[in-house]
């Protein structure tokens, strides 16, 4: 892997002018080898926060007329596809006028659904996952990429980094796997941190088995790779850092200031949450992050609130989710043969939903918090797939706000909510 440093610009108590932005990526981008080549741009969809209106038009500025041919790739992962109105507003030209906007570039969703998007990179046998996973999967999976990132000369990944409820912190090769990824590698990885506990790894820096697992697939993708790595004030599109490089040193780079600035300790566990979900989740699927980023604070038996009523379906995508309910990881492992032909990565999600728990043929399964979904949802659906139901219209956010015993976090999914261990410091940014 490689073990070059990364450029960096910015830091956790820094917010990056468009000037100093534009000067550092047209600096990174001078010293590539780019002439005459073709370049496909990887970044995220509309679930993260990130200025990209702002770092397309550089990157455009400074590609074209240079490069052969230049593509967007929006790495859904298994998200739904993006709307030629929605991707318009997200990377920042008129609606059907992208030409005029971006001369000489294409944007594409990653067709997640359609087997003819996939390129075969390879294969990681069985002993291998057992290794990067310190024996917790001993399962071999095909690894198939989005056939555009081999099909062109470069690829530059361009999003942010975040704490990451799977992988410990997102961003970097994860753009690729899951963001470009064949089921496979999304179910072997996501039920591996499914069964570490998204509680146990989300915000753990450094190479965790999920982000092991991650890197090893991508290592196997042909073609030369860079990433812009970038650190995004929550809910804006404030940088406070970038990183150029590598994509496993820029991650790095853009992870240490991640934990800085996206980590919130307390001092004790509260008894409720309300997470006030940003309508840039528009299904329980992603505005799940509402829960995984707060889990950590939640005393046992208290209860996690996600607010949301403008969210109406649990997932489209993974009606599937509704058939199994959410439930803990025990409930699964205990019941293996019940559940193993399905997608492990829809496992996942549920487990990583419920929380953390217990099951066995006796008590049945016990989870540690309540889980309770303020949103459009039927109270009937919202029961039945296991969660608790709360009715939006009655909850009153300043009531909530002015009880001591209750955490309100605006712009839920984003920041990461711990308790302050001996080693933290008493203050964050």
């Amino acid at each position: 892997m490689p073990e070059h440093c990364a450029a960096t610009i910015g830091g956790p108590d820094e917010e990056l002018s468009a000037d100093q932005v534009r000067a550092f990526v047209a600096g990174q981008l001078a010293n590539l080898a780019l002439d005459g080549r073709s370049v496909c741009l990887v970044v995220p969809d509309a679930t993260r926060s990130c200025p990209l209106p702002l770092l397309i038009s550089v990157l455009h500025a400074e590609l074209y007329g240079r490069v052969r041919r230049m593509t967007v790739l929006v790495a859904l992962g298994t998200h739904a596809a993006m709307s030629e109105e929605r991707l318009a507003n997200w990377l920042g030209y008129p609606p059907g006028a992208l030409a005029e906007r971006y001369p000489g570039l294409s944007v594409r969703n990653h067709e997640w659904w359609d087997a003819a998007t996939f390129f075969t990179a390879g294969h990681i046998p069985g002993e291998r996952i057992a290794e990067l996973s310190s024996g917790l999967l001993r399962t071999g999976v095909d690894v198939r990429v989005n056939r555009a990132v081999v099909e062109h000369d470069v690829t530059i990944i361009v999003g942010p980094v975040f704490p990451h409820e799977v992988v410990g912190f997102s961003g970097g090769n994860k753009y690729l796997f899951p963001g470009l990824s064949g089921p496979e590698v999304i179910d072997v990885s996501h039920w591996l941190g499914a069964l570490i506990t998204s509680r146990d790894i989300i915000g753990t820096t450094g190479i965790t088995p999920v982000r092991a697992l991650i890197h090893e697939a991508a290592s196997l993708v042909p073609g030369e790779r860079h990433a812009l790595c970038l650190v995004v004030r929550s809910g804006s599109d404030a940088l406070h850092s970038a990183a150029f490089g590598d994509p496993v040193s820029a991650w790095a780079a853009a992870a240490a200031v991640s934990t800085q600035v996206h980590v919130r300790y307390l001092d004790a566990p509260v008894r409720r949450v309300l997470s006030l979900i940003p309508a840039k989740y528009d299904d329980m699927w992603t505005a799940a992050k509402g829960f995984y980023k707060v889990e950590p604070v939640t005393a046992d038996d208290g209860q996690v609130v996600v607010y949301a009523p403008h969210i109406t379906t649990i997932s489209e995508m993974h009606p599937e989710i509704e058939e199994i309910g959410y439930h803990t990881r025990d409930y699964f492992v205990r019941q293996w043969d019940r559940f193993r032909h399905l997608h492990w990565g829809v496992l996942a999600h549920s487990t990583h939903l419920r929380g953390a728990g217990t099951f066995d043929d006796i008590d049945g399964e016990r989870c540690r918090v309540t889980v309770t979904l303020a949103t459009g949802i039927p109270e009937q659906r919202v029961r039945a797939a296991g969660l608790d139901y709360s009715d939006p219209a009655g909850i009153d956010i300043d009531a909530w706000r002015a009880d001591p015993d209750t955490l309100v976090v605006p712009d839920a999914g984003e920041v990461l909510f711990r308790l302050r261990g001996p080693a933290e410091p008493r203050t964050t940014s």
